[in-house]
Parts: C-alpha cells; sequence; structure tokens
C-alpha cells in the first residue's frame, strides 16, 4: 500500500515519498494523485505539521498508511489538496512572460542537435530561396493577413491561435490551467531555439530579398536575432502536440493548424524553410521533456478536464472560424 504524507503550510501540498528523488523545493506531481506537489525543503519522508480540515480535524501524519487514514477521508483530503494546488498562480519572470517548466539543462540543446543551416552554393540553400520567392506571391492576401496574426505571440490573442482547430474558446476565464500552460510551455519552446540562433546569426529572407514582411514594427528587432532555427515554429508546434493530447478526437485539425502556424513565418518573409523545419523538431523534444516534468503532467491533467468541461457547454470559439479556414486555403508554394 502507498504512503502518503500531508501537511498544511498556508496551502495544502500533496506530498509523495518519491517525490524528494526529484529535488527539494520545487514543484513537483505525482500523476496517481492527479495534483502537483509542493516539496517542503525539510521534508524527510515523515511530514508534520498542523493540518487543518474544516476546523474539525487537528493533528500529525507520519505516513500513514491510507487504510489507516480511511479511503473516504483521505479522498477528502487529498481533493482538498489538489484543489488549492491547482489554483496556484505562476508569476511572472518579466512582464507579459510566465517561466517555463524547464530549467536550462533540461531545454533541448540546439546547438548540438541541429546541423548547420544550409551553406552558400548548396542545394538546400537554393531550396530555401526557391520557396521564399513562391511565398512573396501571398504578399497581401488573406494568407498574409493570418501570418500576421499569428506573428502575435502575446496573451490574450496567441490564446486562440488554434481555438478553431479545438471547435472551442481557449481563455484565462474558462480554461485558466490551460491558458496558463500555454504561456509556460511558450518560454520553455522558445528558449529551445536560443543557443542555436546566437551562435548562427542567420539572416532572415527579408534582409536578402527586400521585400516586406507581415510584422514590419517587429523587423529591426527581428534582424538582430538569428533566423536558424525559428522559434514561432517551435512554439506553434510544441502547442499543437500538447492539445493533440488533450483532445485527441481533435488533433488532426490541431496537427493541421500546428503546421500551418509555422508556414506563416515563411508567407510573413522572415524565416526561411530550413527553419521552420529545425523549429519543428526542437518541439518535438521539448515536449518530450515537458512529459517527465511533474508539474507539467499536473497540469495537462487539470487542461483536459477544463476543456472538456468548456466543450460541454459548446461555446464557440473565439476567432473567426470560416475566415481562418478561408485563409489556410491558400497554402504556401512548395518547393518545386
Amino acid at each position: 500500500m502507498r504512503r502518503i504524507g500531508l501537511t498544511y503550510k498556508g496551502n495544502f501540498s500533496c506530498v509523495h515519498p518519491r517525490a524528494r528523488q526529484r529535488g527539494e523545493g520545487k514543484s513537483a506531481a505525482d500523476p496517481a494523485l492527479g495534483c502537483g506537489a509542493v516539496i517542503d525543503p525539510r521534508y524527510d519522508g515523515a511530514t508534520t505539521g498542523a493540518m487543518g480540515l474544516g476546523g474539525e480535524m487537528k493533528g500529525r501524519l507520519q505516513n500513514w498508511p491510507l487504510r489507516r487514514l480511511g479511503l473516504a477521508a483521505a479522498g477528502v483530503m487529498i481533493g482538498v489538496a489538489c484543489a488549492a494546488a491547482q489554483e496556484a498562480p505562476v508569476a511572472e519572470i518579466r512582464p507579459g512572460v510566465l517561466p517555463g517548466y524547464l530549467p536550462k539543462t533540461a531545454l533541448p540543446d540546439s546547438l548540438a542537435l541541429l546541423p548547420p543551416p544550409p551553406a552558400e552554393g548548396s542545394a538546400a540553400l537554393a531550396l530555401d530561396e526557391a520557396i521564399a520567392r513562391a511565398d512573396l506571391a501571398l504578399q497581401g492576401g488573406a494568407r498574409w493577413k493570418l501570418a500576421a496574426m499569428d506573428a502575435d505571440l502575446s496573451f490574450p490573442w496567441a490564446a486562440g491561435d488554434f481555438a478553431c482547430a479545438l471547435n472551442a474558446p481557449v481563455t484565462q476565464a474558462d480554461t485558466p490551467r490551460l491558458y496558463q500552460m500555454l504561456r509556460r510551455a511558450l518560454s520553455d519552446a522558445g528558449a529551445s531555439t536560443g543557443a542555436a540562433k546566437e551562435h548562427y546569426q542567420r539572416a532572415r529572407p527579408f534582409m536578402e530579398n527586400k521585400q516586406p514582411t507581415c510584422s514590419p514594427g517587429a523587423e529591426s528587432d527581428l534582424a538582430k536575432n538569428g533566423s536558424y532555427p525559428s522559434g514561432h515554429t517551435a512554439i506553434g508546434w510544441t502547442w499543437a502536440l500538447i492539445l493533440a493530447e488533450i483532445a485527441p478526437e481533435r488533433s488532426e485539425a490541431i496537427l493541421a493548424r500546428g503546421r500551418s502556424f509555422g508556414e506563416s513565418r515563411l508567407v510573413c518573409n522572415v524565416h526561411w524553410d530550413s527553419d521552420v523545419i529545425e523549429g519543428r523538431f526542437l518541439a518535438d523534444g521539448t515536449v518530450a521533456e515537458l512529459h517527465a516534468d511533474p508539474t507539467f503532467l499536473a497540469d495537462l491533467a487539470a487542461a483536459k478536464g477544463e476543456l472538456a468541461a468548456v466543450r460541454a457547454k459548446n461555446p464557440p470559439p473565439q476567432r473567426d472560424c470560416k475566415a481562418e479556414a478561408d485563409a489556410l486555403a491558400g497554402q504556401p508554394p512548395q518547393a518545386p
């Protein structure tokens, strides 16, 4: 029988003895409990402390087996603990930005994993250039306008990027854990591209072809930030993989939208095709690492419940889905 210690220190904490192996003083979770666990740095396998439950129970629990607590009482206490843990917001590390789930050492190492960008005179570079030239034909049209919208990663706007694919709204009010999870995963996916971007400092298409972008106000910043690999693509594909797991019945639409999100960077004239391809590769690695993080797994489980509850009410997505579908009908030209 599993032994569980519960402690109350301002907020309930669900603590499992295995959690000690995950490090002290950081968030963790046991998926079997279904909640995030806040590990007390002083935890030594026998958690102690005053525990309040409706003002009726006080005492000390020292790794008692569940059978001695009584399954009903234990279930109530764990449920209360999980509810409290789920409601805790994550503080921004700077305005508009939440911390990711992963420490830097757990992120995919883009510099070690990726090959160098296509070399001058190579067939791969010729292919990149051919695709970029073909995509210029979409400038000013509906697909170009959607690419400009996809370029905006700020919240609450970006929370709606997959709303049509999900056929449900994603908002801070309706799906708070899912909303927060997307913001945190954004930070992880974006950070995964940093080492290669900094090292290679690849020039972006608009710097070479002197044509407009769909984000003219951002061009000066983009010019200082390496093109290879695409951070937006890594973020969009990370979101797509997570959302496809949350709503597998909508996975085809979600993955298609994740692909088009990356292709928007081609349409926007700010990335080469090889940038986009390697951005998806890093997203795959980031999502794999996220699945080893207990806090992410707890948020994932909570997000599934939130989305199911919202979809049961059948509210419309917060975007114009017909306009999005019409725009996506104009797919970026493929390489010859």
